[in-house]
């Protein structure tokens, strides 16, 4: 792994201009793997400058040129897959499996969105005129900026700056402190893949460089994915300027199981919704509401089944679970661990680090758990299952969203009737039916209802609507100012 990651901006590699770097840990290890620029303003200035300027030219760039551009990050990004994973692995801690699957999303939305350039759809309505024309077209916003987390560091990056890109904007990224030096290799995807210089700049460093990329009047639309708490202050802090702002935020995800479930297939999608990527996915399973008559057999087989799974450094063979990110999140899970004993809840297994070293938890599972209490209200954001036992589908609906959260939630019957009065009546961005809350597809939009974000969508044909403007144009070809027929409609 490079040894110090820096900044990109203007199509070349720089330090902070204060000079000023911070560490980076492995998870699993605590080994230092690098250092990286501390950025501050005055270097997210010159980044967005540098957009701006880059932005002059790339607009006028053919969208299907700006594809082409895109699939060459794509072949890229196959070839250097592997690479990429492992360094993942390395700086965040999710296991090479999942690694590989993160940067596997980057291919396939760079592949997409690489398609739009030669889609990039408007319409055409009739006009009330005679001998006239009307059409809507996209129009790209600007400079935009992208705030993401650390828990998928290619993927979300990819839902944004990829359709940013090809819709003909300029980027300035500010991503996790916790994954410099995935970004840094990321964005010499990019490059080397003939992006001009200046369309796509990177921005290292802490909570500072984020404000500043907010504050900054040049930046037309910011695209944020991480906590609640802070995306909201994003949201207020970009309002008084008038900025577009796409927000991806918590979320609380519920499975529900039927009387009527295949057990053996839901146990499979809990363990892995909920334990997988150590529960560090907006999108996994927190909590369990599971119909009485099925309420003992699953719990058996899911405590059978978490039991098995292997915890460790996610480069080494066999491993499922990796560590949690940092030391601050795995006293945040020791604290939410405990607010569930001092709740009632019945710790059915887990509730304990794992390991010598690294910030190791093991898999969780509360039971008897009510829906008010805590653990099965807040984001925990880490191995902790809270199961809520429920009487009726009715009554599972009805917990599933009175949460202030709604991206994902998952339903397992083999009854079809119960399952769409379910799609029908949660109130999540994302449904599954037999299937876990994780595991989404580029294809189609991503996000979610009320805490989790403000109604903008990632992923799909969607995508674009968060870096574009609709420009409505009418043209008359009549070669001649018709009075008669116009009676001051606006």
């Amino acid at each position: 792994m490079t040894k110090t990651a820096l900044n990109f901006i203007g199509g070349k590699w720089q330090p902070a201009r204060s000079g000023a770097t911070f560490e980076t840990r492995n998870p699993a290890t605590l080994e230092m793997l690098a250092y990286a620029a501390q950025s501050d303003a005055d270097d997210v200035a010159d980044a967005v400058a540098a957009a701006k300027t880059a932005f002059r030219e790339w607009r006028l760039v053919p969208a299907p040129r700006r594809g082409e551009v895109l699939y060459a990050v794509a072949h890229l990004l196959e070839e250097r897959k592997e690479e990429l994973s492992r360094l993942m692995t390395q700086e965040m801690g999710k296991v090479l499996s999942e690694a590989r699957g993160d940067v596997q999303e980057a291919i396939d939305m760079a592949y997409y969105m690489g398609g739009e350039g030669r889609r990039m759809l408007g319409y055409t309505a009739p006009v009330e005129m005679p001998e006239k024309f009307g059409m809507a077209l996209r129009d790209p916003a600007g400079v935009v900026g992208l705030i993401t987390p650390w828990n998928f560091p290619v993927a979300v990056p990819s839902w944004k700056m990829l359709p940013a890109l090809v819709a003909g904007n300029a980027v300035v990224w500010k991503p996790s402190e916790e994954t410099p030096g995935v970004a840094a290799s990321f964005v010499q995807v990019f490059h080397d893949a003939g992006l001009p210089p200046g369309v796509l700049n990177l921005v290292l460093g802490a909570g500072p460089a984020g404000e500043a990329l907010v504050a900054h009047p040049d930046v037309r639309v910011i695209s944020f994915t991480g906590s609640t708490e802070t995306g909201l202050k994003v949201y207020a802090r970009a309002a008084t300027m008038g900025k577009k702002v796409a927000l991806e935020m918590g979320g609380k995800n519920a499975i529900i199981v039927l009387d009527d479930a295949n057990l053996e297939l839901a146990v499979k999608a809990i363990t892995w919704s909920a334990y997988g990527t150590t529960g560090q996915r907006c999108t996994a399973t927190s909590r369990l509401i599971v119909q009485r008559g099925i309420l003992r057999a699953l719990t058996d087989a899911l405590a059978e089944k978490a039991s098995m799974l292997r915890v460790g450094y996610g480069l080494e063979e066999g491993v499922e679970v990796g560590p949690l990110v940092n030391q601050k999140a795995l006293e945040k899970v020791e604290k939410y661990v405990a607010v569930g004993r001092e709740e009632g809840a019945t710790l059915a297994f887990g509730g304990t680090r794992a390991g010598d070293t690294g910030y190791f938890y093991a898999p969780t599972l509360f039971t008897n758990v009510s829906r008010n209490m805590r653990i099965a209200r807040e984001e925990i954001f880490g191995p902790v299952l809270s199961l809520v036992p429920v009487d009726s589908l009715e009554e599972a609906v009805e917990v599933n969203n009175s949460v202030a959260y709604g991206l994902s939630s998952s339903i397992f019957t083999e009854n079809i009737n119960q399952a769409f009065r379910a799609i029908r009546d949660l109130t999540t961005g994302i449904v599954y039916v037999n299937h876990g809350t994780t595991g989404a597809e580029i294809q189609f939009p991503f996000g979610g209802t009320r805490g989790t974000g403000n109604g903008m969508r990632e992923a799909g044909q969607t995508a674009l609507d968060s870096f574009t403007e609709w420009k409505a144009v009418y043209v008359d070809y009549s070669g001649r100012l018709q009075r008669a027929q116009i009676d001051n409609r606006e």
